[in-house]
């Protein structure tokens, strides 16, 4: 059960932080967040994945498409974040 709780975290940390060199502009956010970015990316990126194709996580947890999944739901999630924050910065 460690084993996966930190796997997870480390794929969130890499699919967080990939996601925010590929996404343009400045995101002002600390190594937690990162992680939480990539956390929540991951179950976007999954529910994609078995929405669109089908896909399931029966064949391992560390696969390539499954990190793919991660990084493409990280980056949805980042930019979710930054029109979100945007809106809410623009009324001030």
């Amino acid at each position: 059960m460690l084993g996966l709780i930190i796997s997870i975290i480390v794929i969130g940390l890499i699919a967080g932080a990939l996601a925010r060199l590929i996404v343009p502009g400045k995101q002002s956010m600390g190594i937690g967040m990162t992680i939480l970015l990539g956390i929540i990316g991951s179950f976007v990126g999954g529910f994609l994945g078995f929405f669109l194709f089908g896909a399931d996580a029966q064949d391992g947890f560390f696969q390539p498409a499954g990190i793919i999944g991660s990084l493409i739901g990280a980056i949805i999630v980042l930019l979710l974040w930054g029109a979100f924050a945007g809106r809410r910065s623009s009324r001030r």
